[in-house]
């Protein structure tokens, strides 16, 4: 089995002469839709909209092949030079689309009757919820000049900016016990058996951001102006709103779910206590134990152990779901291993043209990484789920982005659990699973206070490395309350969590996927074989709903807090069980 992805199904390099002839082929799709742009007020208003969107899809399948195929490659090696030259030439040749694209949209969405005159075309009524969501979105447009000069400004701004925290983060080296190693390696030693080695591995993980942290400050200030500004020229009251627009998700389901979390953050704070005193600690735990494993569990896998044991897990869910996993590692979707240059964490990329995913991630053989891959898995499960959806209908949105995959992770777990061996085993799974759902709660809670401070300050004043240090010790604090040891928190995380240099608030939609998977996993824990059905059309019905709307699919309502509430009160049954197990 191979141990790195195989991209040559989407082309074989840059000299692919198909590579060559897409590029041709999508600037030839942008000046026809240019040109459509420009005739619009001329053309009878059904053909026009028949014609802008078989463009759109066009230009929309020639853009996601391009750019998947630059992107996989600079994040397998961001040293790949040609991948960041021909990433930066596509990003210039499709930056043209933003003028046409918002003049087409605003034309679309001023159209009288416009709801009523799609249903006249089969493939146009299958946007509803797009020509929905243009009508929305319509008021936030610069027109097609302003459109244009900002989709080209990010180039040499945003997108340059985030570019240089991940070159900087998976290259800095890190001098580890007399060795010289990548960002990625020694945050994996996090979760070493050994102490001393999860100390060591901290205090050099912490002084490695002493070379970078002064550059990349520069990098999140910077990004975080930039969206501000952009907020500000549309008309968004904030960062937040426009976060939540984009997320086709409402303010009201968003507090309902932060204040259950605020009142269940006590309980997390026990769970972390009582690790805190089995290890030893007298004053909470220090951030260098926030991933210490507990009980027995030393078993280590290999990829082809993975997936054996993976395929066999979910065979018991769904045939489908063990099917496609099975294919990820035998059709070679997976890039395990670190190394030097390959970017940190994990992630699951969808690939529309072959109707696969490919998944990164930076395996070390514990059972942590096991569960990662389960959760990216899950990503590729749901988008599997919605490849048969028009090209246009494929985007879902960031919150119920995480629902398959935390999904996958409650299956795979609950197996675990339940088959353990003996009470060490159990209690070394039970300890995994807490770490993983007090990441979603408490860290990603921290996440978001601390980027909510950063756009609270930005506009005022520029932050250095160590006013952003300062920020995320405040946040931790208040996320972590108790739990944590003060004297020893990680006043680094806005370096090396990517999520700050992407989509602004991508943290919460964590914490989102995470409760509503456990609502959904408690659902099926009930229902059994008759809920799978209604989980695939769940996750077929996100690119084409709000969130709100496709959780009625399943008969959930997300602005009531007492649905949030359920979700967390199984953490808090697994906490009260965990700490009793403590005690025997």
């Amino acid at each position: 089995m191979n141990e790195v992805w195989n991209l040559n199904s989407i082309y074989t390099g840059f000299d692919d002469p198909q590579f060559e002839a897409d590029l041709k082929a999508g600037e030839a799709k942008i000046a026809a839709y240019t040109q459509l742009a420009s005739v619009l007020a001329e053309m009878e208003p059904l053909e026009a909209l028949r014609q802008g969107i078989a463009l759109e899809e066009e230009i929309s399948s020639l853009a996601g092949k391009l750019g998947l195929y630059c992107s996989l490659r600079q994040s397998a090696n961001t040293r790949d030079a040609e991948a960041v030259s021909q990433l930066g030439r596509l990003m210039g040749i499709f930056s043209t689309l933003a003028a046409p694209e918002a003049a087409f949209h605003q034309w679309a969405a001023a159209v009288p009757d416009l709801m009523e005159l799609i249903e006249q075309d089969d493939v146009l009524r299958q946007y509803r919820f797009l020509f929905s969501k243009m009508q929305e979105s319509s008021r936030y447009l610069l027109g097609s000049r302003g459109e244009e000069i900002m989709a080209r400004m990010q180039l040499s701004g945003g997108n340059a900016w985030s570019d240089l925290q991940s070159y900087l983060t998976s290259t800095v080296p890190v001098s580890y016990r007399g060795q010289t190693i990548n960002l990625s390696s020694v945050r994996n030693l996090a979760y070493d058996p050994d102490p001393q080695v999860r100390k060591d591995a901290f205090d050099a993980e912490i002084a490695c951001y002493d070379r970078i942290k002064d550059a990349v400050a520069f990098a999140l200030n910077a990004i975080k102006l930039e969206t501000i500004s952009d907020c500000m020229l549309r008309g968004y009251g904030s960062p937040l709103e426009r976060t939540l627009k984009h997320s086709d998700m409402g303010r009201e389901t968003l507090d309902a779910m932060l204040a259950a979390m605020d009142e269940y953050l006590p309980k997390f704070w026990q769970y972390l206590k009582a690790k805190a005193k089995a290890l030893g600690h007298k004053n909470g735990l220090p951030w260098y134990d926030l991933f210490a494993p507990m009980g027995a569990s030393s078993t280590r896998f290999t990829a082809e152990a993975v997936r054996n044991y993976l395929v066999e897990q979910f065979s018991g869910f769904d045939k489908e779901l063990s099917d496609m996993v099975a294919r990820a590692f035998d059709e070679e979707w997976i890039d395990f291993y670190p190394r030097d240059g390959k970017t940190g964490g994990a992630f699951c990329a969808e690939v529309h043209c072959l109707e696969e995913s490919r998944i990164l991630t930076n395996f070390d053989g514990m059972f942590t990484d096991v569960v990662t891959l389960a959760h990216e898995l899950g990503h590729a499960f749901h988008n599997q789920c919605i490849f048969p959806h028009r090209p246009l209908n494929r985007d879902y949105s960031m919150p119920v982005a995480e629902t398959a995959s935390t999904f996958n992770e409650c299956v795979v777990m609950a197996s675990a659990i339940e088959k353990a061996a003996d009470k060490a085993e159990k209690l070394a799974l039970m300890e995994s699973q807490l770490q993983d759902v007090t990441q979603i709660i408490c860290d990603i809670y921290s996440r978001f206070k601390f980027e909510a401070m950063v756009f609270q300050h930005r506009e005022a004043e520029f932050m250095n490395a160590d006013t952003l240090c300062s920020f995320m010790r405040e946040a931790q604090k208040q996320a972590y309350g108790d739990g944590l040891d003060e004297s020893c928190l990680h006043p680094y995380m806005w370096i090396c969590k990517s999520h700050y240099y992407g989509p602004t608030f991508y943290n919460f939609p964590y914490a989102f996927g995470g409760l509503f998977a456990r609502g959904l996993y408690a659902q099926y824990q009930e229902e059994g074989e008759s809920f799978v059905p209604k989980y695939k059309k769940l996750l077929y019905t996100t690119p084409i709903a709000t969130a709100e709307d496709a959780a009625k699919v399943a008969g959930i309502d997300l602005t009531d807090k007492n649905f949030w509430r359920a979700a967390l009160q199984t953490v808090a049954d697994q906490i009260d069980m965990f700490c009793a197990t403590l005690e025997e």
